[in-house]
């Protein structure tokens, strides 16, 4: 049977594609309230000693208005042909 996530749970595991300090030390899963998320994790060094610091990103996130053209057409070609009304 395949693993199946569970609500309000996740898994980390280390990162071996790790290449600069600013890369997370782990990286894994979460499901939280039916969504799935990316973790990273960074172990850091503090007064009380050592700890993790984590961050959650949506799987499946939506695009920012505004951002990049990841589709490669320009923006005319997401509207629909409309012709020009006579001006009189």
């Amino acid at each position: 049977m395949a693993y199946q996530q569970k609500e309000l749970s996740g898994s980390l595991f280390k990162n071996k594609k790790r290449e600069k300090d600013t890369h997370p030390n782990m990286t894994g899963t979460a499901l939280i309230n039916g969504v799935e998320y990316w973790v990273s994790g960074w172990t850091k060094d503090g007064s009380k000693g050592k700890w993790i610091s984590l961050a959650f990103k949506p799987k499946e996130e939506k695009p920012v208005r505004g951002s990049s053209n990841v589709g490669g057409g320009s923006i005319e070609d997401d509207i629909p042909f409309a012709p020009e009304r006579d001006r009189y």
